[in-house]
């Protein structure tokens, strides 16, 4: 295996002795946690991807020697929290009496990993120049104590070997262990990591006909770039949001590669609760290779009923904290029309993003929107905006405004115009924010409102097609004596 060349030399191939580096072992448990990172699942250059968090648990086969010794567990990630790495031995036949974690970064990277390792350091033409015990790999070069305890600093070399067939890369942690007898033993090691994380990612499939439903599709995106392949690794997902309190350093980023999920269609994942969260222990394990996104299933697909609303709606729901008499208060108006999606959750459905479908006219399925889904619990309902409708436009224009002091009142009273230049007639949603004061109360209309709440008005408004619909409707607000209207 080769390293990349350090200033005018060139590296040989190097690996790591068995017997004081522990190499990383397949078959890890990871406990991941959802991210929202677009970095993560970005298919860009960038290489400082710190974002993500999981939790791994592994085993490390190590040969031991009795008495106080050293070894190193290579091949972590870049990116990990070295206070909370936790490392025992089952049973009584060793301790753990120090550690410290070598950070895999930089060019001398793979020769950190042999740090406590047995090297021979070889010069241009091969002629040895020093062996024993690496104890560090800098840019100042290489510091090797040999068998009689001299050390030697070798700045110009062009090899570094050892026995065995290949290196640690990543990050490693240098151990000193006491143990009670030589021998083969079971490491158990867990850690925090960075630069992975997961989210669910949903499809929509629009069907033809008047009433609105959906093929829904679930999924969990799984992206690494970790610094490390993981290989038939068990995963736990957890939905939902833990405080994190320390931040991520920098680690590099690998090119990243579209990977199929490994997992049977027909297996889903075991869901169950976690504290205040919600826990998805995949039934497989899965390869997550550095640099890659993978998917697996996280609900069967199903047919679900849905929503769709053309949407026109003016203000907000903020609410000042004394009457507004300003004439200029709340007098936008704008033209969009914006589609919206709802659908009530069959399940707890994770924080992801819904893409939209539906077909054209042969039948091929297109993409018109996309949306994100907050954590939401089964029963509630999910709400996305697809995009803004290209035959809809929206008016909206002020019609009266009056202030009476005396009284404590004031009236104020809108149009609504909406146009459809579209071929079918349309049903538009108008909903507006009486938001001046906090008592307002409806005094005319020329529709009965659909929903009326402490902040919203909201009216269906049938426009036909090639056409155009109004809608008037007019407002009172009164406040009490103690109140200071601001003008």
């Amino acid at each position: 295996m080769t390293i990349p060349p350090r200033t005018a030399l060139a590296f040989a191939c190097i690996a790591f002795c068995g017997s004081s580096l522990a190499g990383a072992a397949d078959h890890a448990s990871i406990t991941l946690y959802r991210s929202d990172s677009s970095g993560l699942y970005a298919s860009n250059g960038d290489n400082n991807v710190t974002d993500g968090y999981a939790v791994v648990r592994e085993q490390r086969s190590v040969t031991l020697q009795a008495g106080v010794h050293d070894l190193v567990l290579g091949d972590l990630p870049n990116n990990l929290d070295a206070e909370a790495i936790a490392l025992g031995f089952p049973g009584d036949g060793a301790k753990v009496v120090s550690q410290r974690l070598l950070l895999g970064q930089g060019a001398n990277a793979a020769l950190t990993g042999l740090t406590g390792s047995y090297v021979a350091v070889l010069g241009e033409n091969g002629q040895p120049l020093a062996s024993g015990t690496l104890l560090r790999a800098s840019d100042d070069g290489l510091v090797v104590r040999n068998s009689g305890g001299s050390t030697t600093l070798i700045r110009q070399y062009a090899a570094v070997s050892t026995s065995g067939a290949s290196f640690p890369t990543g990050s490693s942690l240098r151990l000193r262990v006491d143990a009670a007898r030589d021998g083969q033993a079971l490491a158990v090691l867990s850690y925090p990591m960075s630069g992975i994380g997961w989210r669910a990612a949903y499809v929509a499939t629009l069907q033809p006909g008047n009433r609105c439903s959906m093929q829904f599709e679930s999924r969990a995106s799984i992206a690494n770039r970790s610094g490390r392949d993981w290989r038939d690794t068990k995963l736990v997902l957890i939905a939902g949001e833990p405080q994190f309190a320390k931040a991520s350093g920098p680690r590099p980023m690998m090119m990243m590669r579209a990977m199929a999920a490994p997992a049977a269609a027909e297996a889903l994942p075991e869901q169950s609760s976690l504290a205040d969260y919600r826990s998805y222990t995949l039934p497989a394990p899965v390869d997550l290779p550095d640099g890659s996104i993978s998917q697996v299933p996280l609900y069967a697909t199903r047919m679900l009923d849905c929503e769709r609303t053309a949407l026109y709606e003016n203000g907000g729901n903020w609410l000042p904290p004394q009457p507004m008499l300003n004439s200029d208060f709340n007098a936008d108006s704008h033209s969009s029309i914006v589609s919206t999606l709802r659908l009530t959750a069959f399940d707890s459905l994770p924080a992801g993003y819904l893409r939209v479908l539906t077909a054209d006219r042969q039948g091929v399925p297109q993409f018109i929107g996309e949306g994100r889904i907050n954590d939401t619990p089964k029963g509630s309902d999910a709400t996305i905006t697809l995009g803004t409708a290209f035959d809809l436009r929206g008016g909206r224009e002020r019609t009266r405004f009056h202030v009476d002091p005396a009284g404590r009142s004031m009236d104020e009273a809108f149009r609504i115009t909406l146009t459809n230049a579209g071929d079918s007639a349309r049903i538009v949603t108008v909903r507006e924010h009486p938001n001046r004061w906090r008592e307002w109360k409806l005094t005319s209309s020329s529709m009965a409102p659909g929903e009326q709440t402490a902040d919203t008005l909201e009216f269906r408004v049938n426009v036909p097609a090639n056409g155009k619909a109004t809608l008037d409707y007019a407002v009172r607000y009164t406040w009490a004596a103690g109140d200071r209207p601001q003008s």
